[in-house]
């Protein structure tokens, strides 16, 4: 870490070790000098990492990076990369024309199997950025990258933020006693003591939830209440609820960390009802939901709270193509292929500036839940990013490409496992 700060670098309590690592074999080579390493995929995306790749970009005239859909290492279920940086400058430099190439390949056959030199043959070299993006754009072509960038900066765009704060859901400490079954809350006598809950995307099939929805998945026995005693409540609890903390005492869940820092332990912290969800984990499409059921959710699901505009038509307006593009981009995603998104990463998710219209989300419900995704996002393609934002086709496409191929690269990652991965 001291030497990450001799670079210039400033180090968090996230960084994992392997960031200072690439920073110290970086300073000790000559001019001219290659760096060769086998290193976790999150150099790609994640945000401890941003120093690193824009001091890797000022220090060295190339970068290659080799990915591959299988793991590298049968028994480790790391993602791994090859990084192989050429060219070390005497000194850093902003203005430096580092090119970067990412090679993506299905098996690592393709690798072991393949003269080196064949193997980077198939990467095209990227125009970059000195700055903390991330690279896993590099996996898309120049055009491709190249009109993201020019849609992040036009004024037909805008991020989610503009709209909208997305925050983590409630963090209980303990879901094993906090998140309870009607059953539940029933034989405790917890009428009064309980917030209705969202506890798993699945409880979530299309673009609302409705009271109806939520009665019905209280009624199949899914776990939707929280227990959410008030302070006021905390003085005069009932005798069941008192035994059932003490039960919970008896398994210690109040030493846990997040209970521990809580007086009394049993109390959770912000338990507010969003006008919508967003999830955190995304096999297909980044999906938004209208919060219609006076639910809150776990922190397994981001809350959505509105800066103003209709909740209704700023969710309708993230059913397109731009939004999916962006979470590719925007967010990260591991070995398993689930593309995850944080709070800080979905509020930059691009939208279009003006809500002046969208399929009613009434219909964008019934089609997801009918499994229709494409037919929603084709439509909107037509209200939203030609109508109103101007889009030819041609742009409406490349902007389809840029979202089925990054979704379709890490889907095959997630196929692709070898045995013994998770």
């Amino acid at each position: 870490m001291a030497i990450m700060g001799e670079q210039g670098l400033t180090p968090n309590r996230l960084t994992n070790i392997w960031v200072p690592f690439v920073v110290a074999a970086t300073a000790s080579l000559k001019p001219g000098g290659r760096l060769a390493l086998v290193l976790p995929a999150e150099i790609l995306q994640v945000t401890y990492a941003a120093q690193l790749r824009s001091y890797l970009t000022d220090h060295f005239e190339r970068i290659d990076v080799i990915a591959c859909n299988e793991l590298f290492f049968e028994n480790a279920e790391q993602e791994v990369v090859l990084l192989l940086a050429d060219g070390a400058l005497a000194s850093a430099s902003k203005d430096n024309t580092c090119q970067v190439a990412l090679t993506a390949v299905q098996t690592v056959a393709e690798i072991t199997e393949v003269e080196p030199s064949l193997v980077l043959k198939q990467a095209e070299p990227k125009v970059i950025r000195h700055d903390s993006e991330k690279w896993l754009k590099y996996f898309l072509d120049n055009r491709q990258i190249a009109f993201m960038r020019e849609l992040r900066d036009a004024a037909i765009t805008t991020p989610m933020s503009s709209y909208a704060s997305i925050d983590v859901g409630v963090v209980t400490g303990k879901n094993e006693f906090f998140v309870l079954s009607s059953e539940q809350v029933e034989e405790l006598e917890l009428e009064g003591y309980t917030t209705p809950l969202v506890s798993r995307s699945a409880q979530l099939k299309g673009s609302t939830i409705s009271k109806a929805d939520w009665q019905s998945l209280a009624a199949k026995g899914d776990r939707v209440y929280l227990l959410n005693i008030s302070k006021a409540q905390a003085g005069k609890l009932s005798a069941k609820l008192r035994r059932y903390i003490e039960e919970g005492e008896r398994k210690n869940f109040h030493r846990g960390y997040k209970c521990s820092i809580r007086d009394p332990w049993y109390l959770v912290p912000s338990v507010w009802v969003p006008d919508g969800f967003a999830f955190r984990q995304i096999y297909d499409f980044p999906r938004m939901v209208l919060n219609a059921s006076g639910a809150t959710s776990t922190d397994t699901i981001h809350r959505i709270r509105s800066h103003g505009a209709d909740p209704e038509r700023v969710i309708a307006n993230t059913y397109t193509w731009l939004t999916a593009a962006s979470a590719e981009i925007e967010g990260r995603s591991y070995g398993g292929g689930v593309l995850e998104l944080e709070p800080t990463e979905a509020e930059r998710l691009l939208m279009p500036a003006q809500l002046n219209g969208a399929m009613p989300l009434k219909e964008v419900d019934r089609l997801v839940r009918a499994g229709r995704l494409d037919d929603v996002l084709e439509e909107n393609a037509k209200i939203i990013l030609r109508g109103h934002m101007g889009l030819s086709v041609a742009e409406c496409n490349l902007l389809k490409s840029v979202w089925t191929q990054m979704r379709d690269r890490r889907n095959s990652r997630r196929r692709s496992g070898r045995k013994g991965t998770a």
